[in-house]
């Protein structure tokens, strides 16, 4: 188990604070707590980008 995961557990859900979440959208950064719901939708279906070494 990680630490994060621990210190996660250990602090009380009413004593936690809600993340707000950016995100970049057509050249400007939004919150997605703002999208509607087929925004938030297809930002839930995302996947990261993992850019890799260049071959040589």
């Amino acid at each position: 188990m990680s630490t994060i995961q621990t210190q996660r557990d250990a602090l009380p859900t009413d004593r936690r604070q809600p993340c707000e979440v950016w995100t970049r959208v057509m050249g400007y950064h939004r919150p997605v707590s703002q999208f509607n719901l087929g925004k938030r939708s297809e930002h839930r279906e995302r996947t990261p980008f993992a850019e890799r070494a260049a071959a040589r």
